[in-house]
């Protein structure tokens, strides 16, 4: 299918300091180029495999280049906020289409193939490689399917369907 993508992975961490909830405002720090990236929102359960699935909006600054895979993972680069629509317990999509609005106008739009156990696998092998652990509740973004450009003062949403939508504000 034309736009259709297969996600490959690509390593960062969540954190709450960086959690907005949804509708939340970002407050823009600093120059640079700021990104807004629709992606797969992934909850582990109980028995160690994907639950719960939702719609969440990254926003990301591509401005400054990392050096190495280490510089990346240990400044998470690139992460500057995220937001999360409510996780649903639904059967795990294969193919995922996501749209970013900004100021309600569509700005992009993408289609990816996601493997949420394939996803939850490999960040779990990740983690174990530096004596950490998926637990049940954590949650993983899938990497972008879609990614515009965004500026201050832009009122941002990720809409993946009936997986939901989430959105935030900058300022």
């Amino acid at each position: 299918m034309p736009g259709e993508e297969k996600l490959e992975p690509v390593l960062g961490h969540l954190t709450s300091a960086t959690r907005l909830r949804p509708g939340g405002v970002y407050r823009v720090s600093a120059p640079g180029d700021l990104r807004a990236d629709a992606e797969l929102a992934i909850e582990i359960g109980a028995d160690g495999r994907p639950a719960r699935y939702g719609a969440a909006l990254e926003l990301v600054d591509v401005a400054r280049p990392p050096d190495d895979f280490e510089t990346i993972v240990a400044g998470n680069v690139w992460h500057r906020a995220f937001s999360l629509s409510p996780l649903r317990r639904q059967p795990a999509p294969e193919l995922v289409r996501a749209e970013v609005r900004v100021d309600g106008e569509p700005a992009g739009a993408a289609e990816a193939r996601v493997d949420p156990v394939e996803t939850a696998r490999i960040a779990g092998e990740l983690l174990a490689a530096v004596g950490e652990r998926l637990e049940p509740g954590d949650r993983i973004i899938a990497g972008s399917i879609v990614q515009v450009p965004v500026q201050p003062g832009a009122e941002v949403v990720a809409d993946l369907g009936e997986l939901g939508a989430v959105g935030l504000k900058l300022r």
